[in-house]
């Protein structure tokens, strides 16, 4: 068998266990385990275990259970509560000013999980109620969120990112600052599209039912929320500034997150806890599982000689760098339909990171690039985590509903990755001004 044939074989075989419905984690090993049967007939059964430890045993993946469990205080404390009103009540007399909180409550919730379906439901708990009680179609408030969710992906700290730079052997610390300029330049144009949204379906004044808020209002919401902006300032600070590696930024923040949380609202009870831990522990074993699978189907497709050939076919192609990114763009989105992130960046970013490398790209500005793709897939069909998180929390919202707020949204995802390809310096300039040029 060809390694081409090999390759669609597995990939053909993936695609209909994950269209069974079976969990990701699984179809990926399984997939994986079958061709390397295959190949190696069965001893294949005394590299499964080792090449699956291997692919976690990383003492950098230590930062992802500590980020999520991060976002799992936040989101499950009145700590998110109060993160969500304290936007409210300073954008309430802007014209569609609930969908603005909204999306400023992903930016900032991002930068304190670094997942984005912990974004998405965080936010989307305490928002849907409020934007269908005061009279948003009910598209425009799970689509704002879906969008705005997908921001935890990119806004540092991003688990993502963090798996992009151990697969690729580049700098976090990089990666993070990377990922900030286009963060707040997406913020900017999802909280443009909602402006011009609600302009154009007139929502005036955050919608119906919008109250009053003075400024003895504005002020009295931000003492409980300043403490936590101050710990994600203080976790960049400590990561940019060398002073402590992610995994330590990680351990740090979730600590003094929970520390907050904890004298703040005078939660002392274990058992308030209970939840937020459950949640964090399901979260990263499914993160782990996947990532752990996603290594063993990237050294199945080595061991049968796919990756190399298809990167030497790509390699071959004598064709412009821009149409070779658009082709890898391209192949991106259809992948993070089907995909989650960890599992894409895993088994594609160590495949394709050469071959942009070779075309003159800059490795940390394709991280940008991909990982907007990624954002691409959480909000599209037929996988679209984020869309099955909303019709969790909003079950009486059909799908279809959801997806129509959401597509607008894509379509300015699109639009980002232009702007980022025409002027790269909005992910570069920052990381070479704090870290200086990459050598």
């Amino acid at each position: 068998m060809t390694p081409m044939l090999a390759g669609i074989s597995i990939i053909v075989g993936l695609c209909l266990m994950l269209a069974t419905g079976m969990p990701i984690a699984f179809a990926l090993g399984l997939a994986a385990v079958v061709g390397l049967f295959l190949d190696m007939g069965p001893d294949v059964i005394y590299v499964l275990a080792e090449t699956m430890f291997a692919g976690i045993a990383n003492l950098g993946y230590v930062a992802i259970p500590m980020f999520v469990l991060m976002g799992a205080i936040v989101a499950g404390t009145p700590a998110g509560g109060d993160l969500y009103k304290a936007l409210d009540r300073w954008l309430y007399k802007v014209p569609g000013g609930l969908i603005l909180s909204n999306i400023g409550a992903c930016a900032i919730f991002s930068g304190m999980t670094g997942s984005s379906p912990a974004t998405c439901a965080a936010i989307g708990k305490m928002g849907i109620p409020e934007m269908l009680g005061r009279g948003y179609p009910a598209s425009v408030a799970t689509g704002s969120i879906a969008a705005g969710g997908t921001l935890g992906i990119l806004i540092p700290p991003s688990v993502t990112m963090i798996v992009y730079g151990i697969s690729t052997q580049t700098s976090i610390g990089r990666l993070f600052l990377a990922g900030v300029m286009p963060g707040l330049l997406l913020t900017a144009l999802f909280m443009a599209w909602a402006l011009f949204d609600a302009r154009r379906k007139g929502f005036r004044f955050g919608g119906a039912g919008s109250g009053h808020y003075s400024w003895r209002d504005k002020l009295e919401a931000l003492p409980r929320v300043l403490p936590l902006l101050l710990i994600i300032l203080g976790m960049l600070f400590v990561l940019y500034g060398g002073v402590a590696t992610p995994s330590e930024a990680a351990g740090a923040g979730a600590l003094l997150t929970l520390i907050v949380v904890a004298v703040v609202y005078r939660l002392f009870k274990m058992r308030t806890y209970t939840g937020v831990f459950g949640s964090a522990m399901r979260e990263s074993v499914m993160i782990m599982m996947i990532m752990a699978s996603a290594e063993l189907f990237a050294f199945a497709l080595s061991s049968l000689f796919i990756t190399q050939s298809l990167a030497a076919a790509i390699a071959s192609l004598e064709i412009n760098r821009w149409l070779l990114m658009g082709l890898i763009n391209v192949f991106l989105l259809v992948a993070g339909m089907f995909l989650p992130p960890v599992a894409i960046i895993v088994m594609a970013a160590p495949l394709l990171l050469p071959i942009i490398t070779q075309a003159g790209f800059d490795p940390y500005w394709f991280a940008v690039i991909l990982t907007v793709n990624m954002e691409i897939g959480l909000i599209t069909p037929p996988v679209g985590l984020n869309l099955f998180v909303l019709n969790a929390i909003a079950p009486d919202v059909p799908t279809r509903d959801i997806l129509m707020g959401a597509l607008p949204y894509v379509l300015v995802m699109m639009g980002a990755i232009v702007l980022l390809s025409i002027f790269p310096q909005v992910v570069t300039w920052l990381p070479d001004l704090i870290m200086g040029a990459p050598i």
